[in-house]
């Protein structure tokens, strides 16, 4: 796993990625699995007259609320020399194709958490996406003036902006995504640049609920969140509405459940993540209510294939070449303020550890 250390304003955060020690070797993969496959969408026709106006509007959203998200997305281009125009569509992609109505999900998920075990407040999570980001993912700490919670330490991959899987920071707040691809979309808060926003602005569960609450989002996803001092919530959020749960243990995957948003959720269609969405839902939602969930069993958790007899879930999902496929399982520890990250499938594959630096 690539480990980086990125200080200095956000800008020079997202710069920091293409003047790591690998970035030159990893270049034309990070192209590969970024502003290619734009090029690809816009060959579709994905990108056409109307992706490219709702483009503009998010742009100029995030512009307005988001200037530091922006520039990190501005430094990342200029360090790996690709149109930054094209990093901002691809981070859009899932959505442009939900407003055509498809559900196909290149980005997964399973995420949980919880705030009573032998090991503390957890959030716990399965990265599903493209075989493409398997060597490109990387571990970075962030340190700068728009960080106010004293740093971050966030699991994503190069090419892509702070907490685009998930991330902690030093005031014990984590927090993990899942993609839902759904009917309904607006201008706001796209999830990639928000839960940057949260680690960076926020020191709570609460902290991160209020500002949820109180702006506008794009659409599509969930948010896990727990916190140092022992709370955890599960938010979808919808375009017309978020809706929330706060308990000891919460869980999602990749289907809006609430009675405010089930109906959002567009169709699986012929999708492998999105069809079996429901039963790794139920499948937590028998397991995580019992026992005591320390760090390693909730690695024993995410390495969950089905078994004979209709036990069991796809938690830890498998692909070739470039399909969608478990390419990482995180385990945040909100009081150690640390990941235990294991890179490809968590049934095969060895875990490492690493702390927020100080």
């Amino acid at each position: 796993m690539i480990r980086l250390h990125a200080t200095g304003d956000a800008r020079a955060r997202g710069a920091a990625q293409g003047r790591s020690g690998l970035a030159g070797d990893l270049a034309a993969q990070v192209r590969a699995a970024t502003v290619a496959r734009v090029q690809t969408a816009r060959a579709d026709g994905l990108l056409d007259a109307e992706a490219t106006a709702y483009l503009a509007a998010q742009r100029a959203f995030h512009a307005r609320h988001d200037p530091d998200g922006l520039a990190e997305l501005g430094g990342i281009a200029s360090g790996f020399n690709l149109p930054e125009a094209d990093l901002f569509a691809h981070l859009h992609l899932g959505t442009l194709r939900d407003l055509k109505g498809g559900a196909r999900l290149v980005d997964g998920c399973s995420a949980w958490a919880l705030t009573d075990g032998p090991d503390g407040p957890l959030v716990v999570k399965n990265r599903d996406y493209s075989g493409q980001h398997l060597g490109i993912q990387a571990v970075a700490d962030h340190k700068g003036p728009d960080i106010v919670t004293g740093g971050m330490l966030c699991l994503g991959s190069l090419g892509s902006p702070g907490a685009y899987s998930s991330g902690i920071n030093a005031a014990g707040l984590a927090v993990a995504d899942t993609q839902v691809a759904v009917a309904t979309h607006r201008v706001g808060w796209l999830r990639y640049f928000l839960m940057t926003r949260l680690l960076a602005q926020c020191a709570s569960v609460a902290d991160a609920l209020g500002f949820l609450s109180g702006v506008p989002h794009a659409g599509g996803g969930t948010l896990i969140l727990a916190d140092a001092q022992g709370a955890a919530a599960a938010v979808e959020l919808g375009a017309r509405a978020i809706a929330r749960v706060s308990a000891a243990r919460v869980w999602r995957t990749n289907h809006f459940v609430s009675d405010a948003l089930a109906d959002d959720t567009l169709p699986p269609g012929d999708d492998t993540i999105a069809a079996n969405s429901r039963q790794r839902l139920a499948y937590l939602a028998a397991t995580l209510p019992e026992g005591n969930w320390t760090i390693s069993a909730a690695r024993a958790l995410m390495a969950t294939h089905p078994a004979p007899g209709g036990t069991g879930a796809p938690i830890c999902q498998h692909g070739t070449l470039d399909a969608t496929q478990t390419i990482s399982s995180a385990v945040y520890s909100c009081t150690l303020r640390s990941i235990e990250i294991c890179e490809g499938n968590p049934c095969t594959g060895a875990w490492q550890r690493f702390a927020l630096s100080s």
